[in-house]
């Protein structure tokens, strides 16, 4: 049985109606842009994080730049960031006028820890990126513990929990993306700014509206970067359903785990976290022979990040004197096997004997 490796189609399915009731309310209403279904929206995804409040802006790569200027970013500062993350967490960063400073990242979680974070402060440093990478919940009081300011890159983490609360309520700002393929998806692209502060939320609002109030009155270079109503409303739709689909994720991640422990090395989750896994990234001494296997039984699997950020030609300027040994470690073994809401129990299984009988095939 082929499995994919993610699915964002088969949980929305049964929502299609719904879906279709609530684009043709918009287009009945006829406003498009910063209308009701945005403002409801950010209403109920701020109560669903227990979060002060919610923005929606355009993409989840806008949303990183907005909330660091939003923090007081600017040239002259450094912002550490893991370079083990997806691309943009880092590539928002100089849009700022702030250097990227690259940390390293703890090989069993995938995630910053408050020592690796430690050890890339400086005088400079403004802000601290910390990812929730592929749902695992990051450490971020402790990290906040350091005294600087922490931006949560919450992309990857909707439905995710852990003992403090939920992604996008942890630290100063965070962000999410809503890319068709995230755990809470859009039918094309959306993000978000989360934020415990009101006057950090009402500069978030303004930048995001070319930084004006009115659309008369001008106090900053700001952007065009608003969700459209189109989309929160689809969002909307999905919301209630999100604690559902995470669980799902929950629960296959659990029987994965089960499974197989001591054919390959786990993702660790964080300490009391229930991540709700949006990739489940595996590791391996030989992950190149195990993705070949996984493919020629229609198993989906795929690398993600085998070349880390710092290590990407545009970022070379920027790139660490010093080893990140626990980077190097999972770009280098690292693969993400199937995941997703609909993922299934006998999924799950098939995907387990394909990995097993990979792995004890080149042994």
């Amino acid at each position: 049985m082929p499995v994919p490796l993610f699915d964002p189609t088969s949980p929305q399915a049964p929502l299609r109606a719904d879906i279709r009731a609530a684009v043709h309310r918009v287009l009945d209403a006829g406003q498009f842009v910063l209308g009701p279904e945005v403002a409801a929206f950010e209403t109920e995804l701020a109560a669903y994080l227990g979060a002060g409040h919610a923005i929606g802006v355009a993409n989840g790569t806008e949303a990183i730049t907005i909330a660091l200027r939003a923090l007081g970013v600017g040239p002259g500062d450094e912002v550490v960031v893991p370079s083990f993350t997806f691309w943009a967490s880092a590539e928002a960063i100089p849009a700022t006028g702030a250097t990227p400073v690259f940390c390293d990242v703890d090989p069993d979680t995938m995630c910053v820890t408050a020592e690796t974070v430690k050890a890339a402060l400086t005088p400079k440093t403004k802000a601290v990126i910390a990812v929730h990478l592929f749902g695992n919940v990051a450490p971020i009081a402790e990290i906040e513990a350091l005294g600087v300011p922490v931006l949560e890159d919450a992309a990857q983490a909707a439905g995710s929990t852990s003992p403090a609360g939920r992604p996008g309520a942890l630290g100063a700002i965070a962000t999410f993306s809503f890319y068709p393929s995230k755990n809470l998806g859009a039918f094309g692209d959306g993000g978000a700014i989360t934020c415990r502060d009101a006057d950090v939320a009402d500069r978030v609002r303004t930048l995001r509206f070319h930084g004006s109030k009115d659309k008369k009155d001008y106090v900053d270079i700001g952007y065009n970067s608003r969700l459209d109503e189109i989309q929160a409303a689809i969002l909307r739709v999905q919301l209630p359903h999100l604690d559902a689909w995470a669980a799902n994720r929950v629960a296959a991640g659990d029987r994965y785990a089960e499974a197989l422990e001591g054919v390959v090395a786990l993702p660790r989750a964080t300490a009391g976290s229930r991540p709700a896994w949006h990739l489940y990234v595996i590791r391996h001494d030989d992950p190149d022979t195990l993705l070949a296997g996984l493919k020629e039984q229609g198993i989906g699997a795929r690398p993600y990040y085998r070349v880390p950020v710092h290590a990407q030609p545009p970022m070379a300027k920027w790139a660490p004197a010093h080893d990140l040994p626990g980077t190097a470690e999972v770009a280098r073994t690292h693969l993400a096997i199937p995941m997703s809401a609909a993922l299934d129990a006998a999924m799950v299984d098939e995907v387990v004997e394909a990995v097993r009988g990979t792995v004890l095939a080149a042994r």
